[in-house]
């Protein structure tokens, strides 16, 4: 992680050293449980088709998800500058994609997927670590309201207040099932197998809204109080980590590890 130092002032930073959205995405299982709950309100999402026009999220969901995470890390850990190159590039991106299908994505959809990831960010943090204070959860709003308005989102919230209330007004409005739905999780089941597809299921109980877990029929498991207590007390340990590896397609175990630690650096890697 960098250090600010004389040459290099606290305020070139997009979130701050020492943020505890920094800790958030730099730390493996917690970004494993965004991408879990992204991975359950995408398939809701009434905006879902964008994501197959491309047929990269049909083709390898688990590719499409991934590569969103890893953007955010990455404009997470940048510098400001670095970080705003990326918002811009990410902007671009969808702006070809927007001229290739000929029609705008529509701003909803911008924010349902800046949302999320606000949502699952403090979800995934208090399902695996503790409940974040008022303070906490206002920064990570900010954060990820400031790359929203750089893209050129409108009509985004001023505050953590402002933003709880347009998005319980959004999920409302924008999920729904449909045979996208069945299509995703269809393919999810094919890429992850049948234990690590039940413990997808089972993680994006812990940090689904309600809606969410009932549109798609998400229930606790019986030994899931018990497998979350090991995991706080072995959190960190060989034991933990190979567990965690273990439980993941082997081509995606490098990738994996490489979440305990921030970026390198930025580069090309986001696909719509």
């Amino acid at each position: 992680m960098q250090v600010a130092t004389a040459r290099t002032p606290r305020s070139t930073y997009f979130v701050q050293p020492g943020s505890v959205v920094r800790r958030i995405w730099g730390t493996a299982d917690t970004v494993l449980f965004i991408f879990a709950g992204a991975a359950a309100e995408f398939a809701l999402n009434k905006a879902v088709d964008w994501l197959y026009f491309t047929g990269r999220l049909p083709a390898d969901p688990l590719a499409r998800l991934f590569s969103t995470v890893e953007y955010a890390r990455r404009i997470v850990f940048a510098d400001r500058a670095g970080a705003e190159r990326a918002i811009d590039s990410m902007a671009a991106i969808h702006a070809a994609v927007e001229a290739s299908r000929g029609q705008a994505i529509p701003a909803g959809a911008y924010r349902d997927v800046l949302y999320m990831l606000i949502a699952y960010s403090i979800a995934a943090f208090e399902a695996l670590e503790r409940p974040l204070t008022l303070p906490e959860k206002a920064e990570i709003t900010d954060v990820f309201l400031r790359v929203g308005r750089r893209m050129g989102i409108p009509d985004l919230p001023s505050d953590y207040p402002a933003w709880l209330a347009d998005r319980a007004r959004h999920l409302t409005q924008h999920v729904q099932v449909s045979p996208y739905t069945t299509d995703l999780y269809r393919q999810y089941r094919r890429h992850l197998g049948g234990l690590r597809y039940w413990l997808l299921r089972q993680a994006q109980w812990l940090v689904a809204p309600p809606l969410v877990r009932q549109l798609l029929g998400l229930r606790r498991g019986l030994g899931l109080a018990l497998a979350l207590a090991v995991y706080r007390r072995t959190q960190g340990r060989r034991v933990s980590q190979w567990l965690r590896t273990s439980l993941l397609p082997p081509a995606w175990r490098a990738q994996i590890r490489a979440l305990d630690a921030p970026p390198a650096a930025l580069g090309a890697g986001y696909h719509p």
